[in-house]
């Protein structure tokens, strides 16, 4: 399959997929939903690596990274994302979530000391400009209503969606520990998933969810779109681009998947942002796409000057 066609794949499904997870919300809890969604991803994927004849145990070493990433990326970042759509619009959610362009340069600065370039630190800005507008009044309303005396259900939301996207992020950067102890992705893909889903599951045991089953078929339909598509597919779909294209154009997904986003939650959800929502969400979305830009320009810029002869050497 092509590149543009993965990309345009991956980007339609994860678009979507903050739509559908609505379609699960209110019949059972998000922690038990989560479990399904994934425990059915998972099981697909082993299926799949069966088939194709793969040895499905790998050595420890490999586990314990896939084991953390299982906790970032499929545990709390879901967890938190389920829960937050409960009080968000899904469109909302989304761009918080394009936000990961700029926690990752931040979790490297953290982790390794790698320095932040001065065009991030310009965008990072233009996007906290865009977030104030997108969320003070719905945050403003929310500390009116705390103060008195009410829950203030948006603004936990809001929290819920941040720790979803920076858990997200540390997720993605385990990816790499992963793979330099399997180069198989499918298989560790399944084994991330289960070590998520099994977190989850002791998780909703302990806190004593229910784990009744939903009667809507709505449920089932967003269930089995959400573990095959949204999980499986799109998954695939993005670590293939990975390998083919590398990080800095794959990553653009992340901008295309709010405006889809937004654009189901207009149609499906009766979201209705006013002016300053718009404005709020542009300035979110161009600060990402500034970032990714001028990243892969300096990449660009690195390469021609790594290939490009010395004046000594000739």
């Amino acid at each position: 399959m092509s590149s543009p066609l993965l990309f345009i794949i991956a980007c339609l499904i994860w678009g979507s997929t903050f739509w559908a997870i609505t379609l699960q919300l209110g019949d059972v809890a998000p922690a038990v939903s989560v479990v399904y969604r994934f425990g059915l991803a998972s099981a697909t994927l082993f299926a799949w690596c069966t088939l194709r004849g793969d040895n499905l145990r790998l050595p420890w070493r490999a586990q314990k990274w896939m084991l953390l990433q299982g906790l970032a990326s499929f545990s709390l970042s879901y967890v938190c994302t389920y829960s937050s759509e409960q009080y968000l619009v899904s469109a909302l959610v989304s761009v918080l979530f394009a936000l990961m362009v700029f926690w990752t340069p931040l979790l490297n600065r953290i982790a390794f000391g790698t320095p932040i370039t001065w065009s991030t630190c310009c965008a990072a800005f233009v996007a906290i400009c865009g977030i104030v507008l997108l969320f003070y009044q719905s945050i403003g309303a929310a500390l009116h209503d705390i103060l008195g005396g009410g829950n203030g259900h948006f603004l936990l939301g809001f929290m819920l969606a941040l720790v979803a996207t920076i858990s997200s992020t540390a997720g993605n950067a385990l990816v790499m520990k992963v793979r330099a102890h399997s180069g198989n992705v499918m298989l560790t893909m399944a084994w991330t998933m289960l070590w998520g889903t099994l977190m989850v599951a002791v998780w909703a045991i302990a806190t004593g969810q229910s784990w009744q089953l939903p009667t809507r078929p709505s449920y089932w339909m967003g269930l089995f779109y959400l573990a095959i598509f949204g999980s499986v597919i799109a998954f695939s779909a993005y670590f293939t681009l990975i390998a083919r294209i590398g990080t800095q154009k794959t990553v653009y997904i992340g901008v295309v998947t709010p405006v889809i986003s937004v654009l189901l939650s207009v149609q499906f959800e009766h979201y209705r942002p006013a002016a300053v929502e718009w404005v709020g969400m542009l300035l979110c979305l161009s600060s990402v796409a500034w970032a990714l830009t001028s990243g892969a320009r300096k990449t660009a810029a690195v390469a021609s000057l790594s290939t490009t002869p010395s004046a000594k050497a000739t």
